[in-house]
Formats: structure tokens, sequence, C-alpha cells
């Protein structure tokens, strides 16, 4: 399988939950290997606002004529401006 071969593959959970589309395919080239699938299209119940997201590839379970995650988090949101301020320890 070609890297683009991956681009509009639909995506799902592993309980078959419909996560999104691959846009784009991200390579490690270091390593020789596929890092991550930008999915976009994205499931509004899962991912806030229907937004782009990399998925790590190591969370693809099966690839054929769709694509499996083995993980997907229950709900993906954008963080907002205070919560990132807490995690930079205020600083900005």
């Amino acid at each position: 399988m070609n890297v683009t071969d991956f681009i509009n593959l639909p995506v799902y959970t592993n309980k078959g939950t419909y996560v999104g589309e691959v846009r784009n395919v991200l390579i490690d080239i270091e390593e020789r290997c596929i890092a991550k699938l930008i999915l976009t299209e994205t499931n509004k119940e899962l991912v806030e606002d229907g937004m782009d997201v990399a998925v790590p590839y190591r969370w693809v379970s099966a690839v054929g004529d769709i694509i499996i995650l083995s993980y997907f988090p229950e709900r993906v949101e954008i963080p907002r401006e205070e919560e990132v301020e807490e995690e930079e320890g205020g600083k900005k």
C-alpha cells in the first residue's frame, strides 16, 4: 500500500463510530514510517466543531477500504485559553 492510498479513506472507531476522513499523512523521516494521520470532516459528536485532528498511527488497528482505530478519545475538545495558561504555568 502506498501512502497516497490513505487519502480520503473513512476512519472508524473499533465500535463502528465514524471519526472522519484522512486528509493527509505525516511521515517520520528518521524512522521511515507513518507518524500520524490528519483527519478532516470529523464527527462533531466526537470532535468539537468537527475540526481536523491528528491521530497517532499507533492507534490504527486495520487498514483496507476503511481504517479502524484501536483507540480514540470519547471526546476531543478545543483547549480554552485558561486551560492553556494553566498548562504553561500561567506564562504567556
